[in-house]
């Protein structure tokens, strides 16, 4: 890690105790500046977008923590579920400590300049979270894995957030329940693309009647 990345996170460390009660802006990241031990203006140098650019790095941040503590996992031996519930479990246990500070940047999020940021960020979640997994797909279940899985996370989250049960069981076991669903739904889809390949081409059915209909047609 470059010396300007310690940096970055050592000031978004300093930020987010202030930002429950600060919000996700400038106020909270010049009092989060002055923990770390900076001078505010230090802040314009490391984000130059300001909040946003403190937002993009928190996510980063995020997924960097969940990948490090994901390397001690013995992932290889778990079944692909248990991989990917281990995935988005772990990183939300990674930011965990800051709850407040994850409502709040989620409220920001969602204003509609904001858009691109978050789904940016998510993307980049999931993506990480099926490397983790160990996937190497390239072809449309790429795109269609990550999607499913933004889904899942997405609700995890919001579930997480409203969570006061006794080590966030209630989030797990919808996490779980979630997953359950995904897998099923992913398997069902795998049966019938076996199905419709197995059935006769409906075109060259469609050819052979016409030509059919006109070898039989009367001459006249």
């Amino acid at each position: 890690m470059s010396e300007e990345e310690k940096i970055k996170d050592a000031l978004l460390l300093g930020m987010l105790p202030h930002v429950a009660f600060d919000g996700w802006g400038r106020k909270a990241m010049d009092a989060g500046a002055r923990d770390a031990g900076y001078a505010p203006a230090r802040v314009d140098l490391a984000f130059p977008d300001g909040a946003r650019d403190m937002a993009r790095h928190f996510c980063d941040w995020g997924d960097r923590r969940m990948l490090a503590a994901l390397e001690k996992a013995d992932m290889p031996g778990m079944r692909i579920r248990e991989r990917i519930a281990t995935a988005v479990r772990t990183r939300l246990e990674v930011v965990a400590p800051h709850r407040e500070a994850v409502r709040v940047l989620l409220t920001y999020l969602a204003l509609p300049a904001n858009l691109p940021l978050a789904t940016g960020a998510l993307t980049r979640s999931v993506d990480a979270m099926w490397r983790a997994a160990g996937d190497q797909s390239t072809d449309v279940n790429f795109y269609t894995k990550r999607a499913l899985l933004a889904g899942v996370y997405s609700t995890t989250v919001l579930v997480w957030l409203g969570d006061e049960s006794a080590d966030f069981s209630a989030t797990w076991g919808f996490l779980d329940r979630r997953i359950a669903d995904v897998m099923s739904l992913q398997a069902l889809r795998g049966r019938s693309e076996k199905i419709l390949c197995g059935l006769p081409d409906p075109l060259r059915l469609l050819r052979g009647f016409r030509a059919g209909t006109r070898t039989s047609a009367p001459t006249g």
